[in-house]
């Protein structure tokens, strides 16, 4: 069933593998076993997306409602013990500077000893597939203000911060003089940027793409220091949240806020399956010991 979910929700049989981490063959071959229980095709296959026949849609409340029945069932007894033992899996993107993840992780580690606690760094799009499909409780992450997620059955993200997205380039550059800068006059230079399933990668393109605006990003990394350093060896430029902007790693970085007042922001959250409140339960726990920005 969480196979079934997640190539619902993904449309594609690649990601849907990534967000379950699992092959692409034992994924497919997972849903051809569930289509031949059921005797009946659950989707319709073409070469570049899965779409949900009408025996999908009909399956999908139900597989939604058996995965929230399992971690229902499993919180359950642990209450039951009267104690707050178990397993919680937790994710993060890294640097997000409203939070200090492993700090709140020691935290709530001596707080609860009894509890194992995993942990996965990823970029937000994959972070929030993995919650929406059940592989994580709870996941640190961020994206667009007011649009982390906004997909059906999207998890409920707790704000936590919002940021100004803040463009660094290296002394001497074209632009590292100016005040303030336009959207226009960043088209031309070359990108430094994260994997297209971080927040802030998404923020980015969709802004670009709004003011039909060529980009050109010829260094993708999956690391904040390592977007820093490339920046500084004065391969590229970069827009990246204030907090990244404020690293000792951008010190000497000339540093420029955007012109528009309109610009997205870059908005940090903690985000939890949908329909679940977490109260009495062990991401409820986590979640209560973090900072929001407007109380759940």
């Amino acid at each position: 069933m969480e196979y079934f979910v997640a190539l619902a929700d993904e449309g594609q049989f690649t990601r849907a593998a990534e967000a379950t981490r699992v092959s692409q063959s034992g994924l497919s071959a997972a849903i051809r076993t569930l289509e031949d229980e059921l005797r009946t095709p659950l989707f319709t296959r073409t070469t570049r997306r899965v779409e949900l026949t009408g025996a999908g849609r009909a399956l999908l409340p139900h597989a939604r409602a058996l995965l929230a029945q399992a971690v229902a069932g499993r919180d359950a007894v642990i209450a039951a013990r009267g104690e707050v033992i178990g397993t919680l899996r937790v994710g993060g993107e890294q640097c997000l500077g409203a939070i200090d993840v492993p700090d709140l992780l020691a935290r709530f580690h001596q707080r609860y000893p009894k509890v194992v606690v995993s942990f996965e760094q990823a970029g937000s799009g994959q972070l929030l597939s993995e919650v929406r499909s059940g592989l994580l409780d709870i996941a640190f992450v961020a994206g667009a203000d007011g649009a982390l997620d906004t997909r059906p059955q999207a998890p409920v993200i707790h704000p936590i911060a919002v940021e100004p997205l803040v463009f660094v380039c290296p002394p001497g550059s074209r632009l590292a003089g100016h005040a303030q800068v336009a959207w226009d006059e960043l088209e031309g230079e070359t990108f430094v940027d994260f994997h297209e399933s971080w927040g802030v990668r998404a923020i980015t393109d969709a802004a670009f793409r709004a003011r039909d605006l060529d980009r050109r990003v010829a260094f993708v990394v999956n690391d904040v220091h390592t977007l820093l350093d490339f920046v500084q060896r004065r391969l590229g430029s970069a827009l990246v949240p204030r907090p990244i902007a404020q690293k000792p790693q951008a010190q000497g970085l000339a540093q420029i806020p955007l012109a528009d007042p309109s610009a997205p922001r870059w908005a940090v959250g903690v985000a939890v399956p949908a329909g679940a409140d977490g109260v009495g339960t062990i991401a409820g726990h986590l979640l209560e010991m973090v900072p929001l920005l407007v109380p759940a």
